[in-house]
C-alpha cells in the first residue's frame, strides 16, 4: 500500500490540481481520510501536505460532541485564509449539511458521505466556480433494511473495496472492521449520521491487513462503532471469535488490536478468541460508560457494577496481564451524588489501565437532549473534575503494579530519551514505554522493531522498559 509521497512522486511534475486533507476526529475518521486519499489519487489529484501549496483544501471534520464540532468549524475558518478553496466533509458535514454550509460561507462546499465516490469530480466542478448543493442530511438508519441479514442485498450496504493512500507514516495502522451502530444509546448521535451496521467481508479486512503488512505495518487496529457486533449482518454473531486467528495467520501480521467493544455483547469465546490469539493484543477497548445501573438504563445501556466487575474478571482469570480501557460519561439526566459515588466506587475496584472521561452535553436529535432533571454545568464540572482526579490517580497505580511485568513493545518513535512505543496493554492514546539499557543494546534499535524488556519505572501511564 502506497503512502502519500510515494504517490506524489509517480504523478507528473505537471499534474495542475493538487489537494491537502486535513483530518480531525478518531481513528474511524482517519481511515476516512486515506480512503478519499486513495480516490483523489486515482481521480488525479496530486496529495500535498502543505495546505499553502494546494488548488483545494478537504477537512475531515469530527461531529462527536460539543468541542469536536468547535473545532472543525474553527479548522476549516483556519484553512480559509489561505487562497484555495476550502471543501468540508465527514462527519460534522454529513450531520448538519445544508444548515452548517449557511452559517460557515467560509466552506466552497459541504458534502456529505454520498459524495465520497465521486470526490474528485466534486473538488474539480469547486475549482471550475461552481456552487454546489450543500448535502442534505437524512437519518442514515433508514437506508438499510431493519434486518442485519437484509443488508448485503441492498446497495447502500454494499461498500465495493476503496482504493487507501497512507497519510501518515509507522508501523501502527487502523483497519476498518465494520461501519455504524445499530444500537440506540440516548446520548449518541452516531447512528443517525454513520447509519446502521454494516460488517465488512473477512476477505476484505484480510487483504487490507496484508496490503498494509506489506507497506510495513507491523500492528493492525480494528476499528468500527462496535466491533462486538462484527458478523451478525453476516448471519453469523460469532464471526469474530472465528477470523481473528485467520487474520493474524492469513496477513503476516505482527499485532492485532480491537477497539470498541461493547460490553453488553462480550462473550466468554470471544474473551478466549482474544486472549488466546497470540497475535492479537490482550486488551480489551470497553466501553462502560457509567457504573450506575439507574443511569445506565437512562442511557438505554445494560449492566452495572457488579456485571462489569464480573467481566473485568472473567478478562483477567485468563490474561491477568491484559490491558483493560473505557471511558465514562459524568453529569448524565438524572445523575445524582449517590450515582457518581457508585462510579468512583467502580474505578476503584476496577483497576483500569486507561479512562477517558467526559462531562455529559446535550446533542441535538437524541433522546437525552429531551430527558429531564438536568444536571447544573457547574455540577457537571465539578463531577468531572473530581472523577478525572480520581482515575488519574488510579491509572499511575495501576500502572506501577506492572512494574517487574515483562512486556513486547512495538518501537514508533525514537526522541532524546532513547525508543519509544506501545506494549501490548497500551492502546493508542493509552501510554507509552520508552526502552531503556546499555547504548549497546538500545543504539540499533528502530521505528518498526520489537523489544522484549522488564518494566523498570512508570510515572503516570508512561513505563521505562529496560532491554
Amino acid at each position: 500500500m502506497p503512502d502519500a509521497s510515494a504517490v506524489a512522486d509517480s504523478v507528473s511534475e505537471a499534474h495542475p490540481k493538487k489537494v491537502a486533507i486535513v483530518t480531525l476526529g478518531c481513528a474511524r475518521n482517519e481511515v476516512d481520510s486515506e480512503e478519499l486519499a486513495g480516490r483523489l489519487g486515482e481521480q488525479g489529484w496530486l496529495l500535498v501536505d502543505d495546505a499553502d501549496a494546494a488548488d483545494a483544501v478537504l477537512v475531515n471534520t469530527c461531529g462527536f460532541i460539543e468541542a469536536a464540532k468547535k473545532e472543525s468549524i474553527d479548522t476549516v475558518l483556519a484553512a480559509s485564509h489561505g487562497s484555495a478553496p476550502v471543501v468540508a466533509v465527514g462527519c460534522l458535514a454529513e450531520r448538519y449539511g445544508n444548515e452548517l454550509a449557511s452559517v460557515l460561507p467560509e466552506a466552497s462546499a459541504v458534502l456529505g458521505f454520498d459524495s465520497y465516490p465521486q470526490i474528485g469530480e466534486r473538488l474539480d466542478a469547486v475549482l471550475a466556480g461552481e456552487q454546489l448543493p450543500a448535502h442534505d442530511p437524512v437519518d442514515r438508519r433508514t437506508l438499510l433494511p431493519i434486518s442485519p441479514v437484509e443488508r448485503k442485498k441492498d446497495p447502500h450496504g454494499w461498500t465495493p473495496p476503496v482504493p487507501r493512500i497512507r497519510l501518515v507514516s509507522g508501523p501502527a495502522a487502523s483497519v476498518k472492521l465494520a461501519t455504524g451502530c445499530d444500537r440506540r444509546c440516548t446520548f449518541c448521535a452516531i447512528p443517525k449520521f454513520r447509519g446502521s451496521f454494516v460488517s465488512r467481508t473477512p476477505p476484505e479486512i484480510t487483504s487490507e491487513i496484508g496490503e498494509m503488512v506489506a507497506s510495513g505495518v507491523r500492528e493492525v487496529i480494528l476499528v468500527s462503532e462496535n466491533t462486538t457486533s462484527y458478523g451478525k449482518d453476516l448471519g453469523d454473531m460469532r464471526l469474530l471469535e472465528t477470523v481473528l486467528p485467520e487474520f493474524a495467520a492469513g496477513t503476516g501480521v505482527d499485532r492485532i488490536r480491537l477497539s470498541y467493544l461493547q460490553p453488553a455483547e462480550m462473550r466468554p469465546g470471544l474473551i478466549a478468541a482474544i486472549a488466546g490469539t497470540p497475535a492479537v493484543a490482550d486488551y480489551f477497548d470497553l466501553s462502560f460508560q457509567h457504573a450506575s445501573p439507574r443511569v445506565l438504563r437512562s442511557m438505554r445501556r445494560f449492566g452495572g457494577t457488579e456485571d462489569f466487575l464480573e467481566l473485568i474478571e472473567a478478562i483477567r482469570s485468563i490474561a491477568p496481564e491484559a490491558g483493560i480501557r473505557s471511558n465514562v460519561i459524568v453529569g448524565f439526566p438524572g445523575e445524582t451524588d449517590d450515582d457518581v459515588d457508585e462510579l468512583a466506587v467502580f474505578l476503584e475496584a476496577a483497576r483500569l489501565d486507561a479512562v477517558g472521561v467526559f462531562a455529559y452535553s446535550d446533542e441535538d436529535g437524541t433522546e437525552a437532549e429531551k430527558l429531564p432533571d438536568k444536571v447544573e454545568p457547574h455540577d457537571i464540572e465539578g463531577r468531572r473534575a473530581r472523577i478525572a482526579d480520581l482515575v488519574e490517580e488510579l491509572m499511575a497505580q495501576r500502572a506501577a503494579e506492572r512494574i517487574g511485568e515483562r512486556v513486547r513493545v512495538l518501537i514508533e518513535s525514537i526522541d532524546d530519551e532513547g525508543p519509544v512505543g506501545r506494549a501490548g496493554h497500551q492502546g493508542p492514546d493509552d501510554g507509552s514505554c520508552t526502552i531503556v539499557g546499555d547504548r549497546s543494546t538500545t543504539a540499533d534499535l528502530s521505528v518498526g522493531d520489537w523489544v522484549e524488556g522488564e518494566v523498570v519505572e512508570s510515572e503516570g501511564v508512561d513505563l521505562w522498559v529496560r532491554v
